[in-house]
């Protein structure tokens, strides 16, 4: 009777708990990117996050979506997939417009030393996704070349899956190709915190909303019964986490060389 009598409160509780976990899986994979996007507004400087981490990001949940289409999974993953696309792009915005400001007030400080005299101030050239030069890949002048760049790949990886969305082992290889892509997220900053011997500029608190959201992941994928490629790309991603924040203990506790201090120029235009 107990049991019958409590069953009108477990009932739109468990749905409740449901709910929840649906919302923090779309909105949480954001969350980490907050305290990093503010440290670049405030700092004006944008050296310490590694925009690749948007490239790896804005590549794998494309193809993500791509594979719904092949095989339907919980809505929940592919709303994220969405949010995190819109994440990135104003994350790269940022970014962006905050390096050629930077390069601009540079360029600016060279021609007033020099005391250039009829004081014009000269641009830096301007690197375009047009130019199609693989030296500049996703180091260009403008938020657009991003977006260009974005919406081709997508059309690319778009057509191709339309040709071959009956077959399922394309289908299969095209989910593994996207949560092993996001599976390799922090593989950038790990790889730009190795080269630098330092983590300065780097959110700590951004990575370590990582390690919490993908292990929450993770977790989400087993209870859910999510496809296999999800829950094994999630355990790496976690490790991947795990050795950023191994990273930032070692470089803080034991520096190997002075951390480069990157210039905040003070007439930069808050964006």
């Amino acid at each position: 009777m107990e049991a019958e009598g409590l069953g009108w409160l477990l009932v739109p509780l468990h749905q409740l708990v449901s709910w929840g976990a649906a919302g923090a899986m779309v909105f949480g994979g954001v969350v980490p990117y907050i305290p990093q996007y503010r440290d670049i507004r405030r700092t004006q400087n944008a050296e310490g996050f590694s925009t690749y981490v948007c490239l790896v990001l804005l590549v794998a949940n494309i193809l993500r979506i791509l594979f719904w289409f092949g095989r339907h999974f919980e809505s929940p993953l592919l709303w994220q997939s969405v949010v995190m696309i819109l994440t990135m792009l104003l994350m790269l915005k940022l970014c962006t417009e905050v390096r050629v400001a930077n390069e601009l007030n540079l360029k600016r400080r060279v021609f007033s030393a020099a005391d250039n005299k009829d004081g014009e101030v000269r641009v830096p050239l301007g690197r375009s996704f047009l130019d199609f030069d693989p030296h500049h890949f996703w180091h260009w002048s403008s938020f657009a070349d991003y977006v260009q760049c974005v919406l081709a790949f997508t059309g690319v990886a778009g057509y191709i899956t339309y040709l071959s969305i009956d077959s399922a082992l394309f289908v299969e290889t095209l989910g593994f190709l996207a949560v092993l892509t996001e599976a390799m997220l922090g593989v950038p900053q790990l790889y730009r915190n190795h080269r630098h011997q330092s983590t300065e500029g780097m959110s700590i608190k951004m990575v370590l909303m990582w390690t919490s959201g993908d292990t929450f992941k993770t977790a989400y994928f087993l209870l859910n019964a999510a496809p296999l490629q999800f829950s094994v790309c999630g355990l790496l991603q976690v490790l991947v986490d795990l050795a950023i924040l191994g990273q930032a203990y070692v470089f803080t506790r034991y520096p190997l060389k002075p951390a480069p201090h990157a210039a905040h120029p003070a007439s930069a235009k808050a964006l």
